[in-house]
């Protein structure tokens, strides 16, 4: 049960009632939960939605990509909700199975991001000058930068999630 009580559905304010259905028919959210806690606070709630939806709009990486990311984060913030939802087709049951960064079932280009992923999600002290010279490997400037944004969202909305206990049981 949610530690901040959800508000319902009716109460939304137009616009972040409209967010969050796009969201949810655009399988960018797998569940209103969370929102309808955010919603205490609609125009932030409109702002995270607006920003995650420009990952999911205009990405520079890969559908697949994103979906292995958020995946290896959710396993580092151990948020059910992150952990069972499925963003993408493209990512299969034993690509979850096989989730760590150095298996060669991954391409280097997922491997790297992958293990930036674990990295910044639960050891950030150690990211050096070596995890972004692998990274520059195989990724643009501007995908570097998209990817470590990603990385802070995902990371951050999997703790506030879990946090806050916003997720169906």
């Amino acid at each position: 049960m949610s530690r901040i009580t959800p508000l319902p559905l009716s109460s939304l304010p137009e616009s972040l009632a409209i967010a969050l259905q796009r969201g949810l028919d655009s399988g960018m959210l797998s569940s209103s939960v969370p929102v309808l806690v955010w919603a205490h606070r609609p125009a932030l709630a409109e702002a995270w939605l607006a920003v995650l939806e420009l990952f999911y709009s205009q990405s520079l990486l890969s559908e697949r990509l994103r979906e292995l990311v958020r995946l290896k984060i959710a396993s580092v913030t151990t948020c059910k909700a992150c952990q069972l939802a499925r963003k993408s087709d493209d990512v299969n049951d034993l690509d979850i199975a096989c989730l760590a960064s150095d298996s060669d079932h991954f391409t280097q280009q997922e491997q790297a991001a992958l293990q930036f992923a674990e990295l910044f999600a639960g050891d950030y002290m150690t990211v050096g000058d070596v995890h972004f010279e692998a990274l520059a490997r195989f990724f643009s400037p501007a995908q570097i930068t998209e990817l470590n944004m990603y990385c802070a969202l995902m990371l951050a909305g999997g703790r506030m999630t879990y946090v806050q206990q916003a997720y169906e049981e």
